[in-house]
């Protein structure tokens, strides 16, 4: 598989990029976008036209995850030839937010199962409740065909059922919005936290993303590499590219 950052900070765009967004592709070329934040679409088109997507998948209906899902579906509904109808995946615990996926002849609304995991195309997906102020799922995302696996974090605080949850992934794409000053926040992870969480999972990488807007960046991928030992950090910028 292979993974393509989009949008990497958190909260909102800045500094000419957006907020999360990342394309997952299978070994088979299935085009798979985790979140739709703010400037999706316009850096989606660097990669692949966005009417290549097969289908999206929200951890959350927070508007830094979801801002651009309404331009991208315009985009598809005002071509001349219109693509297939795009399936796009979110939980429905907010029903109002899950009744708004769903745009006639352009995109269907469907419920991922948060008990027994969803596959999607070429990937088995298993889902986790995180710490945040509204219901938001991690996903453990493994594809069949190789047995790779992308564990992504969503929004959370930390606890220690992502530990488990992220055991022996291939890669580990965490939000990590504060420096090690301010570890146990609520909400979102700290660098010190990331780290310590792959380190304990014995990830093979470990990708920082919805990022912080103030501080030294370098500093925060230096904090989480600290506690994380060898494996390696990388710091989430748009565009950067991991092939498992």
């Amino acid at each position: 598989m292979k993974l393509t950052a989009l949008g990497v900070w958190g909260g909102y765009p800045t500094r000419d990029a957006g907020t999360t967004s990342y394309l997952l592709q299978s070994e088979e070329g299935f085009n798979l976008l985790l979140d739709a934040g703010s400037r999706a679409v316009t850096e989606l088109e660097h990669e692949l036209s966005p009417n290549d997507l097969d289908a999206i998948i929200l951890s959350h209906y927070h508007e830094d995850h979801i801002a651009d899902l309404g331009a991208l579906r315009q985009y598809r509904q005002l071509q001349t030839v219109k693509p297939e109808i795009l399936p796009i995946y979110g939980h429905q615990e907010n029903e109002y937010e899950f009744s708004k996926l769903s745009l006639e002849n352009v995109s269907e609304g469907i419920a991922y199962d948060v008990e027994n995991g969803t596959s999607i195309g070429p990937f088995d997906i298993q889902f986790l409740k995180t710490v945040h102020p509204v219901i938001c799922y991690a996903m453990r995302i493994v594809e069949r065909a190789t047995g790779q696996v992308l564990v992504y974090t969503g929004d959370t605080g930390y606890f220690a059922g992502l530990v488990d949850f992220s055991k022996d992934a291939d890669i580990l794409l965490a939000d990590v919005y504060f420096f090690k000053d301010k570890a146990k926040m609520p909400n979102h992870l700290s660098s010190v936290e990331a780290g310590e969480i792959a380190a304990q999972a014995n990830v093979k990488k470990l990708i920082l993303t919805h990022l912080p807007q103030v501080g030294d960046l370098q500093v925060l991928r230096e904090e989480a590499q600290e506690v994380a030992g060898n494996i390696p950090v990388d710091l989430a910028q748009p565009h950067m590219k991991w092939t498992v």
